[in-house]
């Protein structure tokens, strides 16, 4: 008989530093939690229910999802519990339990499981859920209608949604200091501008998340609105810093654009990358029908970024002949 050896081969990367998918996982909810905690203090007990709510019901459907498929049991890695969370930060504190429920349904599964789970989706989940609830249920994320009507004991209105329907002199009073530190309204972690900024910068520092995406999205974003400010209609488009910090522009430059599975992972593929994210969020703005245009433009980046990765520097030597 042949004496054969049996040889185990891992799938890449081979190089191990000793870091883990939980650890990045809980290190962004960590960091995610500084601009949550302004939207508790601001919205007090609805928003505590709708994060709580969304990181269980995340947590229980990737849980159904490993019984039914027969796969080892996942809400360790703490993936569902930062998809609940990244969820729950970008819809209103007066979200309904079933459209919370539907919602991390949407993610959890369509977004991610129904690709073979953590790192085969394609499409950032959490982007793939809201694109959904806003197609399916317009008024839930009209901020104005959903939060205004709420006794929230302030009288701020959504920026963007001012801007897009009375123009620029309508949001003249919004100062950048006002928006920085949360003085609008928005989702439940997406209004305090200087919270996502420390935590996103936390997670540079860290290397969970490439800066070259969120630098280059940041880019994006404030060139394009200065040219549209510059060489448009000056009462039809509002200045860049208006813009960096109202919506969804820095969760999204920070939490969402940086999704793993979904975004490049050489260097010039993520410049294109998050530039493009920046170009469409304002086209999608100033000429677009939808207010806010982040969560579409990176869905939209999504779908290109497996022929961005491909863009390769070319490599050195040459061919020596037989």
């Amino acid at each position: 008989m042949f004496n054969q050896k049996k040889f185990i081969v891992s799938h890449a990367p081979f190089w191990q530093d000793g870091s883990s998918i939980s650890t990045k996982n809980y290190h962004i909810m960590l960091a995610a939690m500084l601009s949550v905690i302004p939207g508790f203090l601001q919205y007090g007990g609805p928003a505590v229910a709708v994060v709580c709510f969304s990181i269980a019901t995340a947590m229980i459907w990737e849980l159904i999802i490993n019984h039914i498929s027969k796969r080892p049991v996942s809400i360790g890695d703490g993936n569902a519990a930062m998809i609940g969370l990244l969820f729950a930060m970008m819809v209103p504190a007066t979200t309904p339990w079933w459209g919370v429920l539907v919602g991390t349904l949407v993610a959890v599964v369509i977004g991610k499981q129904i690709y073979g789970g953590l790192g085969g989706n394609p499409f950032n989940p959490v982007l793939v859920s809201i694109a959904i609830l806003s197609l399916s249920w317009k008024g839930m994320f009209d901020f104005d209608e959903a939060l205004l009507a709420y006794d929230f004991d302030h009288t701020m209105i959504y920026p963007l949604a001012a801007l897009k329907a009375f123009g620029p002199d309508s949001v003249s009073s919004f100062s950048s200091v006002d928006l920085l530190m949360g003085r609008q309204i928005g989702g439940i972690g997406s209004t305090c501008g200087i919270a996502i900024i420390i935590g996103g910068i936390y997670l540079i520092a860290r290397g969970f998340i490439r800066w070259e995406i969120s630098a280059s999205f940041i880019a994006g974003i404030f060139i394009t609105a200065l040219l549209f400010n510059m060489f448009g209609e000056e009462s039809k488009y509002a200045g860049p810093l208006f813009h960096l910090f109202t919506g969804y522009t820095l969760i999204g430059a920070f939490y969402l654009a940086t999704e793993d599975s979904s975004s490049p992972v050489n260097f010039i593929p993520m410049l294109i990358y998050g530039t493009g994210c920046g170009v469409m969020t304002i086209l999608i703005r100033n000429i677009g029908a939808y207010v806010d245009g982040v969560v579409l433009a990176i869905l939209l980046m999504n779908i290109v970024n497996p022929l961005l990765d491909k863009i390769r520097p070319k490599a050195l030597g040459k061919v020596v002949g037989k």
